[in-house]
């Protein structure tokens, strides 16, 4: 994780950068892939009242960049509003990412198994059938050829781009379209 400091207006002392740095540093108990911090610290002086404005900027992968400002009189006091929420951004996040149940390669190959083993029980009776051509043909020349072979049914996609079935009703000829 890449930090930078940045003060405008203002001389950053090595506590300022200590108490920044230990900030930042809590954002890594949420195991996120934090990629770079900025924290930009401005001092606004008008009017006799003496405001602090600190800002941070996380870049985080797979989401958009998190942006929180905070203004306040005293400075480590707008730090920790501001840790506060960047930390409650990132712990949604997080739970978000723990809280959803993925199904694990290792799960879906064990479901592959079961739905490989009842296939076994109907191998006798299930009779896997290729289709030989997806372009459309007329469902007098799909009838013609169903006749010719021994299949049972025939898929199609007939002139209209409607996908039809055409099948043998029972053994005195007659035949049924879907």
């Amino acid at each position: 994780m890449n930090t930078s400091i940045v003060g405008r207006h203002i001389k950053l002392t090595d506590a300022i950068k200590d108490y920044v740095n230990s900030s930042i540093e809590s954002f890594e108990k949420y195991n996120l892939d934090i990629i770079s911090v900025t924290s930009t610290i401005t001092a606004d002086e008008k009017q006799s009242k003496k405001a602090f404005t600190f800002e941070f900027t996380l870049n985080i992968a797979n989401i958009d960049t998190v942006v929180v400002r905070q203004k306040d009189k005293d400075l480590y006091a707008a730090i920790d509003i501001a840790v506060d929420r960047v930390s409650k951004v990132l712990r949604r996040h997080n739970d978000k990412i723990t809280a959803h149940k993925a199904t694990k390669f290792s799960e879906a190959s064990e479901v592959e198994d079961v739905v490989a083993k009842e296939l076994e029980k109907f191998e006798d009776e299930i009779i896997p059938q290729r289709l030989v051509s997806y372009k459309p043909i007329d469902i007098e020349e799909a009838l013609e050829e169903l006749k010719k072979s021994t299949a049972q049914f025939k898929v199609f996609y007939d002139k209209d781009d409607n996908l039809r079935v055409l099948y043998k009703a029972n053994a005195a000829g007659k035949f049924g379209l879907y």
